[in-house]
């Protein structure tokens, strides 16, 4: 079932980019735009957003038309968890895939169904999850019952989505996220930005799973023989911020920890150009795109042995354990004391980041796209 001129009718899930760009909004952004250039296929975009169909429209590349009509989210995401009703066709008209890139997909009356996992922080550590999150295994389970298909971004996941949900293997496919290569900034401006020449750079939302209170009480370890070097912390406030803060309080070094909130891309870019190494201590990843663009900035990374991450990094970066304070003070040091190993990893971690491509992951998701078109 294809549109009379042969093209592939997709129906995507594009709420994500009216949300701070983090990771699922990355992957949205990175991936729409360059599907809607696929002359095999035709894009309509749905979803539920506070603004409006306006500030959805307003947010789409060229090439991607809107439902016809608006949808109220939590309504329809509670009917979801109950019933297979109502059909995303009722917004959108005919299509032949429906894709939720943000773990939850709409059922369908015709359509394939195909769901984006991006991790499952939500059954391995519901502990480090928000009430919405907690909606999602409910979610998931139902649309999987319907038959979904299963898109993951690292075989971690896809194994994960395997063994923890029991869904079969040919039902669950791997296309890994790409790298957005940091441009529009400078080290200079990154240097003004954090007040500093040499700084350990820490990017994403504060919460629970990012670990940043750790990351906090390491540096304060080291920070006594680096007078020279601060820690900067860049990233919107999430429900984690309130023991973020007590960690900086009862740091020592309080004084050289800065935190900058939320940054433009231009700004964040500038931080990594500046940035003497990239910290990353999360307690569990299904991929870990922070850590991927440092490397593709040339900047060494420091990050944890734990989940998606050491598939993506490899060998290209300093792994210590997650949840170890120790561990992670002694591997900042190893890159601040060291500038031999520092190169290596800058030139380790550059050539990483080489094997990741956006263009790619569009590429493969539109062959999911055809392959999946006419199976429901």
């Amino acid at each position: 079932m294809t549109a009379r001129d042969g093209r592939v009718r997709v129906a995507l899930d594009a709420v994500p980019l009216l949300d701070t760009r983090t990771g699922v909004g990355r992957f949205v952004d990175e991936t729409i735009g360059r599907l809607a250039r696929d002359p095999s296929l035709d894009l309509v975009a749905f979803g539920w957003p506070p603004g409006g169909k306006d500030a959805l429209r307003k947010s789409l590349p060229p090439g991607v038309r809107t439902a016809r009509l608006p949808m109220a989210g939590p309504p329809l995401r509670a009917a979801w968890r109950r019933v297979d009703a109502p059909p995303i066709e009722m917004w959108t008209g005919r299509v032949d895939v429906v894709h939720g890139p943000n773990f939850v997909v709409p059922p369908a009356w015709r359509a394939t169904e195909l769901v984006t996992v991006h991790d499952l922080t939500v059954l391995r550590h519901p502990e480090l999850c928000t009430t919405d999150t907690l909606e999602f295994p409910s979610l998931l389970r139902r649309a999987l019952r319907r038959g979904a298909w299963i898109h993951t971004v690292s075989e971690f996941v896809r194994h994960e989505v395997i063994d923890l949900l029991g869904v079969p293997e040919r039902r669950v496919v791997c296309i890994p996220n790409g790298v957005t290569p940091a441009s529009g900034g400078t080290a200079e401006r990154g240097h003004s930005l954090a007040t500093s020449d040499r700084y350990i750079l820490a990017l994403g939302t504060i919460e629970p799973r990012k670990d940043l209170p750790r990351l906090v009480a390491a540096f304060d370890q080291i920070a006594g023989h680096h007078d020279d070097v601060t820690l900067v912390v860049a990233g919107p406030e999430g429900w984690g911020a309130d023991e973020f803060r007590a960690a900086v309080r009862r740091a020592t070094h309080r004084d050289r920890v800065q935190r900058l909130g939320w940054v433009s891309d231009d700004d964040r870019a500038s931080l990594l150009c500046g940035a003497t190494l990239f910290a990353y201590p999360s307690r569990y990843e299904g991929f870990g795109l922070p850590p991927l663009e440092a490397m593709s900035a040339g900047v060494p990374v420091v990050t944890t042995r734990t989940g998606g991450i050491t598939e993506v990094v490899g060998d290209a970066a300093v792994l210590v354990a997650p949840a170890d304070t120790e561990a992670l003070a002694d591997g900042l040091s190893q890159v601040l004391d060291d500038p031999a190993r520092a190169d290596s990893l800058r030139a380790l971690g550059t050539e990483n980041a080489a094997r990741f491509s956006w263009d790619r992951t569009a590429s493969e998701l539109a062959s999911l796209y055809r392959r999946l078109a006419g199976s429901a």
